[in-house]
């Protein structure tokens, strides 16, 4: 996969794409991550990438000259690698509410293009002619699409084949089933007098597995009761849920 994100502060992540899982992914070639300054698309001698809003009102808008022209390198520089239509994102307070789904609908794309929008907001013309996608990480404003754009491609790329140790790791985590995950334990077997539970050291891995959706189920019902209307309840799963 191939993640190209586009800011005015690219120092911003330099630290995050230097550690942990963004460091592995790159060192395997799973993931290809580039980041632009798109101020470097601008033609005037004080690189001018703002400009007060039409109409009046608070703040500056981003211009849409760089930032379509940036996009047009991104895909000029891939048009041999032979990809499907790339998805252009902005990332916005006013886009649709990411989620372990969206992340893994982003997943399968071999390639995506974040913009991080910035001050107080971009150009109408980027979201509606260049833009694909809008994605909000919550409901609140940050001072630039930064932040974001480096929670969506760390739950995307987690979700590429081959970067996580186990690929299982990704199935069991919390909403990607649709559930909070389950409780989790390891040594020692106890610890300032609270034990871990005699299931999960029976090594039986038929009534683990029972014990561990049970308590995905419980948990999902005291902490987000809302996640069940939406969650693949099997038949058992509803009558558990009703004994609670």
């Amino acid at each position: 996969m191939r993640i190209d994100i586009l800011t005015l502060f690219p120092e911003m992540f330099a630290c995050v794409l230097n550690t942990a899982i963004f460091k592995r992914a790159t060192e395997r070639e799973n993931v290809r991550i580039n980041v632009h300054n798109f101020r470097e698309y601008t033609h005037d001698r004080h690189h001018t990438v703002d400009d007060y809003p039409y109409g009046g009102g608070a703040g500056m808008v981003l211009k849409p000259e760089p930032l379509f022209e940036a996009v047009d390198a991104i895909k000029t520089e891939t048009q041999g690698e032979g990809v499907q239509p790339v998805p252009v994102i902005l990332l916005s307070p006013q886009g649709r509410l990411f989620s372990q789904q969206v992340a893994a609908e982003l997943a399968r794309q071999s390639h995506l293009i974040l913009i991080c929008g910035h001050y107080e907001g971009v150009d109408e013309r980027v979201v509606e002619h260049l833009a694909t996608d809008e994605i909000s990480i919550g409901d609140y404003v940050l001072s630039g699409g930064e932040l974001a754009a480096m929670v969506v491609a760390d739950a995307v790329v987690r979700l590429v084949p081959g970067v996580l140790g186990s690929d299982v790791s990704a199935i069991d985590d919390s909403y990607a089933t649709g559930l909070l995950e389950y409780p989790q334990y390891t040594r020692p077997p106890e610890y300032q007098g609270w034990s871990v539970p005699e299931v999960l050291l029976s090594g039986n891995h038929a009534i683990i597995a029972r014990w561990r959706r049970e308590q995905a189920l419980f948990r999902t019902l005291k902490r987000r009761p809302d996640l069940l209307d939406r969650a693949n309840l099997s038949e058992q799963d509803k009558r558990l849920l009703s004994k609670k």
